[in-house]
């Protein structure tokens, strides 16, 4: 167990694993890898940002090093995933919900981990974003899809207006809220990007006056 985090963060933490390892197979999945191919995208998807965080922190060695659940969490749930999804069809939608899930959790535990090491406001949001989103780009760049992240959905921004509410909450409420905070930021980055696919919602692309002119 990961003893920087109380118990109900760490479930959350374990859940955001879950959800992510899912996202990353069904992602996988589509690309008709074989089970190698699916057990490697679920596993960075699901640990990726967190790796990424602990390192830029010093935060070593890095959380699936200290605590062997989220890598045995993580091979599961991609082998299940795998099965099921050679017998059923997952529809496309469920990629979308399962990586708005994972991106909500995560957000507050990589904001949360950076404040439990003292750092600065500012560095807790850029945690929280590289948190929720690493493991995506991988995924994607992996399954040879061009990542979310740079694609004019709300994706990025959803997870840094959850981190900033975070970061924000804890700074002018008390301890005693943590899982009011946690739920709040979490319901900020779930319903900005459920209420993005739902109604395509995006952000103004940059367009050249050579692309203008093509109008």
């Amino acid at each position: 167990m990961n003893f920087d985090l109380p118990l109900f963060i760490f479930s959350l933490d374990l859940f955001g694993t879950v959800v992510f390892a899912i996202a990353g197979v069904l992602a996988a999945a589509e690309r008709r890898l074989d089970l190698f191919g699916v057990v490697v995208v679920g596993t960075v998807t699901a640990i990726g940002g967190g790796t990424l965080r602990d390192l830029i922190l010093g935060r070593l060695p890095v959380f699936w090093v200290q605590d062997t659940l989220y890598i045995t969490l993580t091979f599961i749930t991609s082998v299940i995933v795998f099965t099921l999804a050679r017998k059923i069809r997952f529809p496309h939608r469920a990629i979308q919900v399962a990586d708005a899930i994972g991106l909500a959790v995560f957000t507050v535990i990589g904001a949360k981990v950076a404040l439990n090491l003292g750092h600065p406001p500012m560095i807790a949001v850029v945690t929280g974003v590289m948190t929720a989103v690493f493991g995506g780009i991988v995924r994607d760049v992996l399954t040879a899809v061009k990542p979310m992240i740079f694609e004019k959905e709300i994706y990025a921004t959803a997870v840094m207006a959850g981190a900033f509410v975070y970061v924000n909450l804890n700074w002018f409420l008390p301890a005693g809220w943590e899982t009011f905070n946690t739920l709040v930021a979490m319901a900020v980055v779930l319903c900005l990007r459920l209420a993005a696919i739902h109604w395509h919602l995006h952000l103004p692309v940059f367009l050249s006056i050579e692309d203008k002119d093509k109008k």
